[in-house]
């Protein structure tokens, strides 16, 4: 992992310091808990009053489970918004009650997206956009998640600007990671986005960049424009 500064540096530090959560207040496996939210992430003395760190950006936590709508149903029609949050210590409180990829059941995505931006190729933001993807064997894209959530919200991209946000889909044999940019033509700093990810995670591993138009008119035939 590169050296966070900044608000990377105050999320890296909650998540090294944060207090596990209780199990006896888990939701059942593969589902989203909506209102699991705690109100700060640790015990502070009653004089030491809570002072929230913002983040740059609001983000929402979107799910979707599209193995689980009728097969006629428009793509995206079982999408909803889980939560909405701003802070350093609103994140932490979603993050600790909601399950990671690896107990999330089979065919579930799950997003984090800039607040206003929906997580749709015809989202106007997303509309000329693409994304980076990586793959982890099912079970084991955990950390690559968190650290990825950590890198995006807390700014450590040269071109933040640029994302839209991060999804994690569920499938049978694995787990792919992918984050969504706006400006899929702008090649460097698409370039940019991907060389970093890739340090962040200290990953050896070359991953490719799909334009979304690409993948709306070819599917899974769609190649990467771009590799790193």
């Amino acid at each position: 992992m590169a050296e966070e500064t900044g608000m990377g540096a105050e999320l890296a530090s909650q998540e090294r310091g944060r207090e596990e959560v209780d199990p006896s207040s888990e939701v059942e496996e593969g589902e989203i808990d909506d209102e699991a939210v705690v109100s700060s992430p640790g015990r502070r003395p009653a004089s030491e009053p809570l002072q929230p760190h913002p983040l740059e950006h609001a983000w929402t936590f979107w799910f979707d489970n599209p193995s689980a709508k009728a097969k006629q149903a428009a793509w995206g029609s079982s999408m909803r918004p889980v939560h909405t949050f701003s802070t350093v210590e609103d994140f932490w409180s979603l993050y600790n009650n909601i399950h990671h990829p690896s107990k999330l059941t089979v065919g579930v995505d799950f997003y984090c997206f800039k607040d206003k931006i929906e997580p749709k190729w015809e989202d106007p933001v997303c509309a000329n956009g693409g994304k980076w993807t990586i793959s982890c064997a099912r079970g084991k894209a955990d950390t690559v998640w968190l650290y990825t959530l950590l890198a995006m919200i807390g700014e450590q991209f040269d071109f933040g600007d640029e994302i839209c946000g991060v999804v994690v889909n569920v499938r049978g044999k694995q787990e792919r990671i992918a984050i969504w940019t706006k400006n899929a033509s702008n090649e460097a700093a698409q370039i940019s986005i991907g060389k970093q990810w890739k340090e962040l995670l200290d990953s050896k591993e070359t991953i490719g960049f799909i334009f979304h138009d690409d993948a709306k008119k070819l599917d899974r035939g769609a190649k990467s424009r771009y590799t790193v």
